[in-house]
């Protein structure tokens, strides 16, 4: 399972306090009153974050292809920066107007790539590389080898923009020294780990394993049972 796993966002539904708002802006004949339904001063404070958080998902304008880039490196870097890899924080500021200025002014996939090393140990290196949106061929996974084996890589992430090919995906493990995550650009647009629901995952240590396993009388082998019964509970 892949470490790198990669937010859906709520839906707000009107309460029955807002329901009773909403029929009291209706004027005495049925229609609605503009002038009662629009309060300057809403005792809301919930209503201005929803509207612009609404609003911030909106795309306004542009490719649906600098939307999915943008989103999908994003969430990467974002990914990274939580298991504890150094990424700039201007790279994370940018917003999408940014994003598509910076894209347009030269859309080649190579300038979306980026490296980065763990902050604890600067010899962990990684990097991050968008493949073609055609289907991955072997072909495709030899050229991205040529370009990186140089690099003394610890691990490498190759976003998917379209299928890989069987042979492809198998050739991986054959060309590839160090370990290789592979992941379709549909699942980086969203950072599920920010979601609302989520809880927080942590690694636990050598001794908490052991003991969670002689809590619940488990095996290792069977740890993957225990999180599945946890996770239908959470």
């Amino acid at each position: 399972m892949n470490q790198f796993l990669p937010s859906q966002q709520s839906v707000p539904t009107m309460d029955s306090a807002d329901s009773t708002a909403a029929t009291a802006a209706l004027a005495p004949n049925g229609a609605a009153d503009p002038a009662a339904a629009i309060n300057d001063d809403d005792d809301d404070d919930g209503v201005p974050e929803v509207a612009a958080c609404i609003s911030s998902m909106i795309d306004r304008g542009g490719s649906v292809e600098s939307h999915r880039l943008f989103l999908a490196r994003r969430t990467a870097l974002e990914m990274l920066r939580d298991r504890g890899y150094s990424v700039p924080e201007d790279e994370l500021a940018r917003t999408l107007p940014e994003f598509r200025a910076w894209w347009a002014h030269k859309p080649e996939l190579e300038r979306l790539a980026f490296s980065t090393t763990l902050a604890s140990d600067p010899s962990n290196k990684v990097k991050v590389v968008f493949c073609p949106p055609e289907p991955v061929k072997i072909a495709v996974i030899r050229e991205i080898y040529s370009g990186v084996k140089e690099e003394n890589l610890s691990r490498l992430i190759l976003i998917l923009q379209s299928r890989i090919m069987s042979r492809a995906k198998e050739s991986i493990k054959e060309i590839f020294p160090f370990k290789v995550d592979t992941f379709q650009i549909t699942e980086l647009l969203v950072n599920i780990t920010k979601h609302v629901l989520k809880p927080k995952h942590e690694v636990l240590t050598a001794e908490e394993k052991a003991k969670l396993l002689k809590e619940y009388n488990v095996v290792d082998s069977q740890s993957w049972c225990y999180e599945i019964f946890v996770a239908s509970f959470c």
